[in-house]
């Protein structure tokens, strides 16, 4: 598309990062973002929180502190009836309130299907902000949260998955990626990006392209919210947003023969509101693990390193 040209425009959709970037002064940049989904739970309550938490973690993704929110509302209003609209805002509210954010407002429409979501505006400064173009060859990457999201809830709607995994994974989709904002803080990292539909293969690609390097995967080192997970890949429980995933990331990615196929389906797994993937310079690791320990990260898993590009794949799995 033509765009109006502004140097001031510090991150745009050029690179495919989690939000926009605009430059107010030296000091301070805008972050921006939108978006929202359709249930992935029953739970109106939590499917809020869930929503709340995926749109707030963009503004994280960028190492921004997010500071105003919009309700993005869509709902068959005849179908659902207040109570269960309120319950769903409600479920927001408390997540943004939970990120010392202010909700500012928001739009609602009549939708025949439930849509719910957030615009967020989060404050960065310029000279510390996080892209998915920044990753630097023996950058070490760190995983925020364990996969699995997608192969789980698509077991929810099969009637495949006990209580206690739908209670850890709703837990994991609820939990704020805010040490993305104390990362950019500090200076420790200059290039992430949070994993959600396009799986962890798809968004590492994306940030290997914007940033002219390629990227060595471990997978015995990758974590996984529990060993159930696998079994259900087994049994053949894959949503086909995971499965365009995999059929998509083939091409550039190179796995290695004793990497089977549920785990080639675990890491194309579309999530929802899944964890920080962070190129750590080796020099910061010590301290970015501490600063995900003291927040009590679901995992602060070593899963690959960056290396300079070299013509191959743009991501191996090992």
């Amino acid at each position: 598309m033509d765009q109006f040209p502004d140097d001031n425009l510090l991150v745009g959709s050029g690179t495919s990062d989690d939000a926009a970037i605009y430059r107010l002064s030296d000091e301070l940049a805008l972050v921006q973002t939108v978006d929202f989904f359709t249930p992935i739970v029953d739970d109106p309550y939590l499917y809020g929180q869930i929503a709340a938490t995926n749109s707030l973690s963009d503004v994280y993704a960028m190492g921004g502190r997010p500071v105003t929110a919009m309700n993005v509302v869509g709902m068959p209003v005849e179908i659902l009836g207040h109570e269960v609209i309120n319950e769903i805002l409600r479920g927001g509210a408390d997540k943004v309130k939970e990120a010392g954010c202010s909700l500012a407002g928001g739009h609602s429409i009549k939708n025949p299907e439930p849509i719910y979501g957030l615009s967020v505006t989060g404050l960065v400064h310029p000279g510390r902000m996080i892209t998915n173009a920044g990753a630097e060859a023996g950058d070490i990457l760190v995983l925020t949260k364990p996969l699995g999201t997608g192969i789980v809830t698509t077991g929810i709607k099969r009637g495949l998955v006990d209580a206690d995994l739908v209670e850890r994974t709703v837990a994991l989709m609820s939990r704020l990626n805010k040490p993305g904002q104390i990362f950019a803080e500090r200076g420790l990292v200059k290039c992430a990006t949070d994993v959600t539909g396009f799986g962890l293969l798809g968004h590492l690609r994306s940030l290997c392209r914007s940033s002219g390097v390629v990227a060595a995967l471990d997978s015995a080192a990758m974590p996984v919210i529990d060993p159930a997970v696998i079994r259900l890949i087994e049994e053949g429980c894959v949503p086909g947003g995971t499965k365009q995933n995999l059929a998509t990331s083939e091409s550039e990615t190179e796995f290695a023969a004793n990497v089977g196929e549920a785990m080639r389906s675990l890491l194309a797994d579309a999530q929802t509101s899944g964890g920080l993937l962070c190129c750590v310079p080796e020099r910061h690791l010590d301290e970015v693990l501490a600063i995900c320990e003291a927040e009590g990260t679901l995992c602060r898993a070593v899963v690959g390193r960056i290396e300079a590009a070299d013509g191959g794949a743009l991501v191996r799995v090992e």
